[in-house]
């Protein structure tokens, strides 16, 4: 009865292991940090006045930023310093800045793209459609005409009887 009891056991404890609850509560599974949720902090400066009232407990730091507001910045850039070098650059990344041309950044660069796309939208229509004539003119009515069969086989036996070329006369079409 000993060994049933421990051959039980010993399956119970097999099967519940399978478990991820069970191995949450018991502390087996490895817990890995978030990488997205890792969030830098803004190093230490000593201030230039010593006369500064101490932070209050809890407070948040006035230098750091939200995540979001990181995210922001670095999508966006500062709204405010665009057209401005930083007050960190050294001597050479500032002279290398103003060569650049960087000091003199158009506010209205996203309405100057948004023409020259515009403008480039007939260009770029796939090839088949371009050789096909496939879609829709400019007027909104189809870019390609339907033939009218017998009135060409008509101009087409004409042309041969008259010793003309098939190219010769306008091609008769179906107005829909």
């Amino acid at each position: 009865m000993n060994k049933i009891n421990i051959l039980f056991l010993l399956g119970l404890g097999l099967s519940l292991s399978a478990c991820g609850g069970v191995k949450d509560s018991l502390g087996l599974n490895k817990t890995v940090p978030d990488e997205f949720a890792v969030v830098k902090r803004a190093p230490l400066a000593m201030p230039p006045d010593y006369s500064l009232r101490p932070p209050r407990p809890g407070a948040p730091r006035p230098q750091e930023q939200t995540t979001s507001e990181q995210a922001k910045k670095a999508v966006f850039g500062e709204q405010e310093e665009q057209n401005q070098i930083s007050p960190y650059a050294t001597d050479g990344e500032s002279i290398l800045l103003q060569r650049a041309g960087s000091t003199t950044i158009d506010p209205n660069i996203r309405v100057k793209v948004d023409e020259e796309t515009s403008k480039l939208h007939d260009r770029n229509e796939p090839v088949a459609k371009k050789l096909l004539g496939l879609g829709l003119g400019d007027k909104g009515k189809p870019s390609a005409t339907v033939v009218d069969q017998e009135a060409e086989a008509e101009r087409l036996r004409k042309n041969a009887e008259e010793g003309k070329p098939v190219t010769e006369g306008e091609t008769p079409s179906i107005d829909e």
